[in-house]
């Protein structure tokens, strides 16, 4: 019974011991044989949390374009362990991180409406929200919205990254 319930979903999608043992116990599977055929999956390879949250974090940023603050707590709400979660992490860069905040603001810079400021403030939030530190996000919005107009380079050059940054960090404190 227990073995059907894993296969059952892990068909679904992949996941990982702890959603697994979650799913056990919510069935009334004691904590004995959960932990038995779920060993059994560790040891033949079924189930692999490692790679699991390299998979996670290669998908959701490049499919959703979320952070590393995001994506570790995704992974942490899924069970996967400090470690396992930071290795994973470890394979997105600070480069990469600011191309693809860049790439997203640019994106949603084509279609945005107003004035330069709440623009960038929209911007800023959106980024914010995908769990980017405030210093890349004020930095990938001031240069996407500089190299859109004159009118939005001047307003972009007004603009004290580090400065903002700062005072964000003072509140999120």
């Amino acid at each position: 019974m227990a073995r059907e319930i894993c296969l059952r979903q892990l068909a679904v999608r992949p996941r990982t011991r702890a959603e697994l043992a979650t799913a056990l116990a919510r069935r009334g599977i004691s904590e004995e044989t959960a932990d038995q055929v779920l060993d059994r999956y560790d040891e033949v390879g079924i189930i692999d949390d490692a790679a699991f949250a390299r998979a996670w974090v290669s998908s959701r940023h490049a499919g959703r374009g979320l952070a590393r603050r995001a994506l570790a707590n995704e992974l942490r709400q899924r069970g996967v362990d400090g470690d396992t979660a930071s290795e994973a992490l470890d394979e997105l860069d600070e480069t990469t991180e600011a191309e693809t905040a860049r790439a997203l603001v640019e994106r949603k810079l084509r279609t945005a409406r107003g004035e330069p400021d709440a623009v960038f403030r929209r911007l800023v939030g959106m980024l914010a929200r995908k769990g980017y530190p405030a210093g890349v996000a004020i930095r990938a919005v001031k240069e996407a919205i500089a190299a859109q107009s004159a009118e939005a380079a001047e307003f972009a050059e007004q603009i004290d990254a580090d400065a903002l940054a700062d005072a964000e960090g003072e509140i999120d404190r």
